[in-house]
């Protein structure tokens, strides 16, 4: 069993779904804490119903960057987390927890990475952009983070259709449901330790 920490911003539907599969016996994990730079985000009630303890945690509660990522250290380090999920985290992770974390931080973004991300690159404005473009290929993408916005390693990918009628909302929730059928996939994987890393890329071992 994997202590997975998860960091978000927003409603957690992404959340949702990982706790879900963990609850259905499908992920070998546990989550162990919730984590957002928000005070009072909609994934605290989720993280609530689920008996797992929040924590409100932003830069500007402390006075130096040091001070911060060291409190975030000792949150992780106190629920001996092994796998970080970033599930709608719009802030950069600090570089010293990337560090200690190196390829056990997973992102889910909603597009086919690199198109159509980095800083800015979130939520509608990532559908706006792709209407704007007259993309005929939308998706959502796993991947490993790094300490640049949407740049680690791509470990899954996967397309939907972009209609021409599409309103950036419509682009999002079909996004969203292949965001909850490959993230859970990603963090199964890992879980169970079918995730490695060659020259080549990231490699996904069968089950």
């Amino acid at each position: 069993m994997k202590n997975i920490a998860v960091f978000a911003s927003g409603r957690g539907s992404n959340y949702k779904t990982i706790q879900d599969q963990i609850k259905a016996g499908n992920i070998p994990g546990q989550v162990v804490c919730v984590i957002s730079d928000k005070p009072t985000p909609p994934v605290f009630e989720k993280a609530e119903d689920n008996d797992i303890p929040t924590y409100y945690i932003a830069g500007k509660q402390f006075k130096e960057e040091q001070q911060y990522t060291d409190f975030l250290l000792n949150i992780l380090d106190k629920y001996d987390t092994e796998l970080i999920l970033l599930a709608g985290y719009l802030k950069l992770i600090p570089s010293r927890i990337v560090e200690r974390y190196r390829h056990a931080i997973i992102n889910i973004h909603p597009a086919l990475l690199p198109k159509y991300g980095g800083k800015g690159y979130y939520g509608l404005k990532v559908h706006e952009a792709v209407l704007k473009a007259g993309d005929e290929k939308s998706g959502a993408t796993v991947h490993f983070v790094d300490e640049i916005y949407d740049n680690g390693l791509i470990i899954k990918q996967e397309e939907v259709e972009v209609k021409p009628d599409d309103t950036p909302h419509d682009l999002a929730d079909r996004v969203l449901k292949v965001e909850h059928k490959i993230f859970p996939e990603v963090v199964k994987a890992f879980c169970e330790d079918r995730i490695s890393i060659t020259k080549d890329g990231v490699i996904i071992k069968d089950e």
